[in-house]
């Protein structure tokens, strides 16, 4: 028998499908080219918070809860010309520093939870911002988000700290599908090659942000489109070839 007769023959196997990894719609390749095609779009992925110590990047993520970036780069603006350390915040005091982030969500809260947080940091730590987990979620008003983004942007961890829009990409596209933020965390941390960890908060971030939004998704658009295992998603636009030149 000819080998090309017995590539035909009715009982040879059938070709195997790519199978999906644990916790993931998407198989290690797709994950992988995921993140490669992100990297190509953007290779230095950063917050757009404003800051220029590791001290004035926790005071942002504290006020960044329930709030946007665009409206605490607001408020900081107007408080680190004068208060940019713990010292200079106690200084200034509750009634001052809600003066300079009465403009942002749940000010009254977050004023009093930063006062405690820089007490805490002059009498524990020096004035310096700790770099341990444990450290971080002592302080008041910093969880476990707030010290992932703490640790992964000031001090380089491999951290993810999953917020909506991470949340709703991760179960959106397939990637990480969880029911709650710290299963999504968990399998990305898990799922995400260790090459594209670090920046792995930012780019899903961004994308969530600015085309996998909630209520009008850029599928048409997206880099992403043919992984992505959402089914309602739109279709590719016509003509369109950001994603493919990406690929290449």
């Amino acid at each position: 028998m000819s080998k090309s007769r017995a590539a035909a023959s009715p009982h040879s196997p059938a070709p195997t499908k790519p199978r999906a990894a644990r916790g993931s719609k998407l198989t290690p390749a797709e994950i992988d080219a995921l993140f490669a095609r992100l990297r190509e779009a953007n290779p230095q992925p950063t917050t757009e918070l404003e800051y220029s110590s590791p001290f004035e990047l926790l005071v942002a993520v504290v006020l960044s809860a329930q709030a946007t970036d665009v409206g605490v780069n607001r408020a900081t603006r107007r408080l680190y010309p004068i208060a940019s350390t713990p010292g200079a915040i106690l200084a200034l005091g509750e009634d001052g520093l809600k003066e300079c982030i009465n403009g942002i969500g749940l000010y009254n809260a977050k004023a009093a939870h930063l006062i405690a947080l820089c007490q805490l940091l002059l009498e524990r730590h020096g004035g310096e911002v700790p770099r341990t987990r444990e450290e971080l979620e002592a302080l008041p008003g910093v969880g476990r988000k707030t010290a992932n983004v703490v640790l992964n942007i000031a001090f380089g961890q491999p951290t993810i700290a999953v917020d909506t829009h991470i949340f709703r990409v991760a179960n959106r596209t397939g990637l990480a599908p969880g029911k709650n933020v710290r299963a999504v965390e968990d399998k990305l941390l898990r799922l995400v090659p260790e090459e594209f960890r670090r920046n792995a908060h930012h780019w899903l971030i961004l994308h969530g942000r600015y085309v996998c939004r909630a209520r009008k998704p850029d599928c048409a658009h997206c880099l992403l489109h043919d992984l992505c295992r959402w089914p309602e998603k739109a279709p590719l636009a016509i003509g369109d070839s950001a994603w493919r030149s990406i690929a290449r």
